[in-house]
């Protein structure tokens, strides 16, 4: 050990270099002589040292571990400030989701708030539909929670979807899920009458569309189709059926139908099957039904007539309830249809009609009603891409023709009034009505195959003054605001016209230019006038016209001019205003005068002259004193009496009434009374055949 290290001292050299070494020698000898002795000392000292250093590294250890849990805290800080932030980011660009959220819950009739299934929701949804009707949101809790119910609304309010939407959700969801008959050859537990055919089938596909998103099948019976078919369809077994009286009683005596699981019925449209005379059929059917206890019974119509009440006290329970939307407001008809009335005599019709779908159908589907299958083919016949429907056409065809008008292959149909009952299709902006019905009801339901389900609508009326009455009964017992009108006049139907006209050109591709530059080149220096005057008449021959011609606004007849005669005198009978026009005109060309009406006032007579002679009229007025003729654009209020006159030739060839008010404003009632009209005058009576 150190021994091996010492020097001896008595050896070393005297010099002082070597003194200095022996001394820092000495004083190392001494140093590891201490250590020597104190070596367990030092040992411990060494033990100790070594045992701070491990601490110290494990204090350090134990510092990096805390700076790294703290570096992860701090890492994971930021990102939940930046989960933080995102989701702020996503709420605020979903703020509209948000407000719109807040608006479907402020809403009393929005789809959250009634027990439909989220599958039915979609398919509502998918419609466009986020809430319910009135109708509807009134009578759904009244239905699914079992209760009998009578809907009254107006024509086209969603009667529809009041007991599809509840009659789904109780059959699935409800108390008759349980008790519901499943599986091949399952009887329906839903049967559901309507008029026509045509309604039948739409009924059928909301059954099918909405129906199909929760399990349910339906079926839809009616004639003119296969019975065998249809049999076969209850024979496999369905959930819903929808169908006329008289095919749905066939079934059920055939045994083909049987209703001893049924748990609804419906009767939609009960009024339009008193019309059609289902009477004893309806009731055949109500009355098959064994238990009424059993059955939950809902009634749906657009007015309540007598029938219709006492089907409602015989089959629907005591404690039934009602939900009235009409109650007793006179307007029954559609609140959102301007209708419109217009004087027409039927030869004038086929000139007329064209100019008032080009003036109020705004581009979009119309249909015409007429009175007999006759009057539908040969009205058709005149109008381009206009398509009939009555009861002589095949279902087939029918469906054709039905399919072709909803999907817009053509715009307008001419229907008969039954066979047009019952239709419900989207977007019809005009109606057309040749004659005023015969009861207020049938105007109610023609004027409302528009302006359905939230949209607006033009119902116009014709008739030749002689139904004059029956405008103002009309008028009288729905309520309706009739809108009279004149006859479009050139300017009316131009200005529409030549603005189709304008945008068919616009969209002609320029490509064209160079091939017809040359022609048009040749046209423009031969034709002798401007290019805007070329312009014009180009575009009426796009619009379809070649020739304006002059039409009453009296009677829509072309080729007449409607005048107001005026002597500064009141002209008591229309003898009166004959003798006038004697008093500077030659006799025949009074005789040629026309639908002479008396103004309110009984100060003027308003008549049509033939266009070829109105200038006799204005130059022969300065042959009579205090006697003015001014040729009219809008008509005055004009005497609604009837009377009679007999002038010979001029008493009873003519029984047309006067008109009043402006084509755009209303003006004043018009009213009709026998007057003069002398040859050309109506001959009265329908020249229309057997009726449908």
């Amino acid at each position: 050990m150190p021994s091996l290290a010492v020097s001896d001292p008595l050896s070393a050299s005297p010099d002082l270099t070597d003194s200095k070494k022996i001394k820092k020698k000495s004083k190392k000898i001494e140093s590891m002589d201490l250590d020597t002795e104190n070596g367990h000392a030092i040992e411990e000292l060494k033990s100790e040292k070594k045992k701070k250093k491990e601490k110290k590294k494990l204090d350090s250890s134990e510092d990096e571990t805390e700076k790294s849990e703290k570096k992860s805290k701090k890492k994971k800080r930021k990102a939940d400030d930046d989960d933080e932030d995102e989701e702020t980011k996503e709420l605020s660009d979903g703020s509209n989701l948000k407000k719109a959220k807040v608006v479907e819950d402020e809403n009393p009739n929005s789809l959250s708030k009634f027990r439909i299934s989220e599958a039915v929701k979609a398919k509502l949804k998918s419609k466009g539909i986020e809430a319910l009707f009135p109708i509807q949101a009134m009578t759904f809790n009244l239905v699914h929670d079992g209760s009998d119910l009578v809907g009254r609304a107006r024509t086209g309010q969603g009667k529809t979807l009041a007991f599809v939407l509840p009659l789904l959700e109780s059959l699935t969801n409800g108390p008759f899920k349980a008790s519901r008959k499943t599986g091949y050859g399952r009887t329906p537990s839903v049967l559901v009458l309507l008029p026509t055919r045509e309604l039948a089938k739409q009924v059928h596909v909301d059954f099918e569309f909405y129906g199909g998103a929760v399990g349910l099948s339906a079926c839809c019976v009616y004639g003119g189709a296969s019975m065998r078919d249809q049999e076969h369809a209850l024979k496999r077994g369905v959930d819903i059926i929808i169908g006329t009286p008289g095919r749905v009683k066939d079934l059920i005596e055939r045994n083909s139908l049987d209703l001893k699981t049924l748990k609804f019925r419906v009767l939609d449209e009960a009024d339009e099957m008193l019309n059609m005379g289902f009477v004893d059929d309806v009731e055949f059917i109500l009355g098959k039904v064994e238990d009424v206890t059993k059955v939950q019974t809902l009634l749906f119509s657009a007015t309540l007539p007598d029938w219709v009440k006492k089907i409602s006290a015989r089959f629907l329970k005591a404690d039934k309830k009602t939900i009235d939307l009409v109650g007793n407001e006179k307007l029954k008809a559609s609140a959102s249809v301007r209708h419109l009335v217009l004087p027409c005599s039927h030869a004038a019709r086929p000139q007329l009609i064209p100019d008032v779908i080009r003036c109020y159908s705004r581009g979009g589907r119309t249909i015409i009603f007429t009175e007999t299958k006759e009057s539908a083919s040969q009205l058709s016949g005149l109008l381009p891409g206009a398509r009939a429907l009555h009861g002589d056409i095949a279902q087939a065809q029918r469906e054709v023709i039905l399919a072709g008008f909803r999907s817009g292959r053509f715009l307008v149909l001419v229907a008969t009034n039954v066979a047009a009952r019952g239709l419900d299709i989207n977007d019809v902006q005009l109606i057309i009505q040749c004659e005023p019905p015969r009861d207020v009801e049938a105007y109610i339901h023609r004027s409302g195959r528009t302006g359905r389900a939230g949209n607006t609508g033009v119902a116009v009326l014709l008739y030749e003054p002689k139904f004059s009455r029956s405008i103002f009964r009309i008028e009288k017992e729905s309520g309706v605001k009739f809108e009279h009108i004149s006859a479009p006049q050139p300017a009316d139907v131009a200005e529409s016209a030549g603005s189709e006209a304008a945008d068919a050109i616009s969209s002609v591709s320029d490509s064209v230019i160079p091939v017809f530059r040359q022609q048009a080149e040749q046209l423009l220096s031969s034709s002798g006038i401007s290019a805007v005057d070329l312009l014009a008449k180009a575009l009426a021959k796009s619009a379809g016209y070649t020739d304006i011609k002059k039409r009453s606004i009296l009677s829509s007849m072309e080729n007449y001019v409607t005048v107001l005669l005026q002597s500064g005198k009141p002209f008591y009978t229309p003898t009166f205003a004959f003798s006038t026009m004697k008093r500077f005109l030659p006799v025949e060309k009074v005789e040629g005068v026309k639908n002479l009406s008396l103004t309110a006032d009984g100060m003027g007579a308003v008549f049509d002259v033939p266009a070829d002679d109105l200038s006799l009229f204005l130059e022969g007025q300065e042959n009579a004193d205090m006697v003015t003729v001014e040729v009219l654009k809008t008509l005055p209020p004009l005497q609604e009496k009837e009377q009679s006159n007999s002038r010979g030739r001029f008493g009873g060839g003519n029984r047309r009434g006067g008109g009043g008010g402006n084509r755009f404003s209303g003006g004043g009632r018009r009213g009709g009374f026998s007057s003069g009209g002398g040859r050309g005058g109506s001959r009265g009576g329908s020249r229309f055949g057997r009726r449908n």
